[in-house]
């Protein structure tokens, strides 16, 4: 029977980074993925790394913070390994609230004079400007890198195979595929919105333009209804809306309009950008928008999934944390409020 020391359900930036960890730390690892890897919600994502945004539930913020901490070091680190640039900016975000709101910590308000020097062409439609000192990544890129990367490190990854059923067996954990089955000491359901329950899937359309000009914008602009992304290339993300409708991902050309057309207010250059992508994701959503981190009720398996909105920020820290929980470590941050447990004690 093929052994590994350990089997990871799911080829998404933490999957993946997860595996990286693992195997620089001396284990054999496998990756498994019901579809190209890489292909789902991680490299659909925006790659805004938000750590203090309001919308960040309270328990999340130390694990948030502490990974967009180390985030270059990761980015460094894979780029080093795979030879693949992952277009890391950290030019920051002008953050657009309403004039009335109380800003959150860690937003500095900028003044007319500076807005106009940090972004000419920005209008901020009756909206006060604050900055905020945020990194951005381009998650395709980051996702390549990050699989370049494992694969380089000797991390075997095959794609288009789905882990049917997992049992745990006395002194190992059995994952059974449509091909054969396989066997470790652990497994990691790192799977996303197809993790099964709690977790669900929370859809996200969002676009491209191309801009004639790369310095069009600068910083990522965060307005109530929407965010606009600058990549190296020229091209700019918008994005992104938030929907409950399981697993469908369509793409509504009427959507997709909107959100241009109220990218455009803030950025009137837009209005004549032609849409060069449009595509919608499905983000890991959980009923308190937490991630489940740890031991799940079957022994020798784990969870790292359902990290919403966050997944990109949080790869490198939940890299860390399951892989010292794995080789049964503490974790150097409280991982408590993301056990699966909870969700047991609220149906009883």
């Amino acid at each position: 029977m093929n052994t590994w020391d350990v089997i990871i359900a799911g080829a998404g930036i933490i999957g993946v980074s997860l595996a990286l960890e693992l195997r620089e730390r001396g284990a054999k690892v496998l990756v498994l993925d019901k579809g190209e890897p890489g292909n789902e919600s991680s490299s659909a994502a925006a790659g805004m790394l938000a750590a203090i945004d309001p919308e960040t539930p309270l328990a999340l913020r130390p694990l948030a913070l502490e990974s967009a901490r180390v985030f270059p070091e990761y980015v460094a680190r894979l780029e080093e390994i795979s030879g693949v640039e992952t277009d890391f900016r950290r030019h920051g975000t002008i953050a657009l609230l309403d004039s009335s709101a109380v800003s959150p910590a860690g937003y500095q308000r900028v003044s007319a004079n500076d807005l106009g020097r940090f972004e000419p062409l920005l209008h901020c439609a009756g909206q006060q400007a604050f900055f905020i000192r945020e990194d951005t990544v381009d998650p395709r890129l980051l996702m390549r890198a990050a699989l370049a990367a494992a694969l380089n490190r000797g991390v075997e990854i095959r794609g288009s195979t789905q882990a049917l059923t997992v049992r745990s067996r006395e002194k190992h954990v059995e994952v059974e595929t449509a091909a054969d089955t396989l066997q470790a000491k652990a497994v990691v359901n790192c799977r996303g919105a197809w993790s099964g329950a709690p977790v669900r899937p929370r859809k996200g359309q969002m676009l491209y333009v191309q801009t004639p000009q790369r310095d069009l914008l600068r910083h990522v602009i965060h307005a109530p209804d929407v965010y606009i992304v600058p990549r190296g290339s020229g091209k700019i993300l918008v994005g992104a809306t938030v929907e409950d409708v399981g697993f469908d991902k369509t793409v509504f050309p009427s959507t997709i309009e909107q959100l241009l057309s109220v990218a455009a207010r803030y950025l009137p250059e837009l209005r004549s950008a032609p849409v060069v992508e449009s595509w919608a994701g499905l983000r890991p959503g959980t009923p308190d928008d937490l991630p489940i981190l740890g031991p799940t009720d079957i022994p020798g398996v784990f969870a790292a999934t359902g990290h919403f909105r966050n997944g990109i920020l949080l790869a490198p820290i939940t890299a860390t944390i399951m892989a010292d929980v794995i080789a049964g470590k503490e974790p150097k941050l409280d991982i408590s409020p993301f056990s699966i447990a909870r969700f047991a004690s609220v149906k009883g």
